[in-house]
């Protein structure tokens, strides 16, 4: 890059823990050496470019970023799909998948295509999904599509994006324990970088694994609009097991599919139980909540009343995109994804019993298995 400037903090402590695990306990294959050696360097450059850009303008960081709409809930929930919706208004800014990777300033939308990063980005979905095409029913990624903002985080080397990829539970235990306070900060800047040619617009960002955080997030972005989605746990827990075994499989060969479900659930249960904690001592006023099915019955009308609940003016046009985005993404529309609780050690009521207070406080729809 001919920088060297990587900022301060201690990022450092974090990618130091970090390569010790993968060192010492990974199973990583070559070419998933040789991924976690491209995505390091990667985090690396996006380290630098961002502290570049900040010395160059630093009035980027003056910046507001007022009253951004943060989409959080289990995974397989209809959390992508409310993403992309969302992002369809012209009125919102989503994290484009191409930008997390390589953060910069926006450039205007008819550059994209003759961007390098851009160019790699694309390769680097095309290469997954031809390496595993099942992983595009699971999980829609797309070059220029929001992606979640679990980037971002990657620059801290502080996130489960590691350790789903990996064997590395010495890792896990450590970045657990770590302050995620400075990491949301650095969230934050970054995020006025990429949207500083548009800082009006509203940024819209989803990542589930906000729950586990859910008070650092509201410290960080005050005014922020919490929406959280929901449906039956029986139903998503083995649909994340089986995301995170094939993201695994890329990188090691294989997984252990039943460490998977009993790390997954544990991990989700408790995110879920710190999410509820802090709402119960947080204004309701800064939380909507969707179901499942409200989502996939009318997810636009459902929209426009979750803008009407948070005082947002519906802006003009936006609607009509988002259905025109429906009719062109039909559900199954990348092929079914198929799945058992026994695949990874999951038994029905061992999920109902770790989320029962959550199912019984935002009064969750229990699916039949043909749902």
């Amino acid at each position: 890059t001919g920088l060297d400037d990587f900022g301060g903090g201690a990022w450092r402590d974090h990618f130091r823990a970090l390569l010790h695990a993968y060192d010492e306990e990974s199973r990583l294959s070559e070419a998933g050496r040789q991924m976690v050696l491209g995505e390091i360097g990667g985090v690396l450059a996006a380290r630098l470019a961002c502290e570049a850009a900040w010395n160059r303008d630093p009035s980027v960081l003056r910046h507001e970023i007022r009253r951004p709409i943060f989409i959080l809930g289990l995974p397989r929930s209809g959390t992508t799909a409310l993403h992309f919706l969302l992002g369809q208004d012209p009125a919102n800014q989503a994290l484009e998948y191409w930008l997390a990777a390589a953060p910069r300033p926006r450039p205007p939308r008819e550059t994209w295509q003759q961007e390098p990063a851009f160019q790699t980005a694309a390769q680097t979905i095309e290469w997954i999904y031809q390496t595993d095409p099942g992983l595009r029913a699971i999980h829609l990624l797309e070059a220029d599509g929001p992606e979640e903002c679990r980037h971002l985080f990657l620059q801290s080397f502080l996130d489960h994006t590691f350790d789903s990829n990996a064997t590395i539970p010495s890792y896990t235990k450590y970045f657990e324990a770590q302050d995620m306070r400075p990491a949301y900060e650095r969230h934050r800047d970054v995020l006025k970088l990429i949207g500083s040619p548009t800082p009006e617009r509203r940024w819209v960002l989803k990542y589930p694994a906000h729950m586990r955080e859910l008070d650092t997030l509201l410290e960080v972005y005050p005014d922020a609009c919490i929406v959280q989605t929901h449906r039956d746990p029986v139903k998503v827990l083995p649909s994340i097991c089986s995301l995170v075994t094939g993201w695994r499989s890329l990188y090691e060969g294989s997984a252990d599919a039943r460490a998977i479900g009993a790390w997954q659930l544990d991990l989700y249960a408790s995110m879920i139980e710190h999410a509820m904690d802090v709402r119960a001592r947080s204004s309701p006023a800064q939380f909507y909540d969707f179901s499942f099915r409200e989502l996939i019955s009318d997810p636009v009308a459902a929209i426009e009343r979750m803008y009407a609940y948070f005082g947002i003016e519906a802006s003009a046009g936006g609607s009509a995109r988002m259905r025109a985005w429906i009719a062109a993404n039909p559900q199954g529309k990348h092929g079914g994804h198929k799945y058992t609780l026994e695949q990874f050690g999951l038994a029905e009521g061992e999920i109902r019993g770790r989320f029962a207070r959550y199912a019984e406080r935002f009064g969750v729809e229990v699916e039949s298995a043909a749902s």
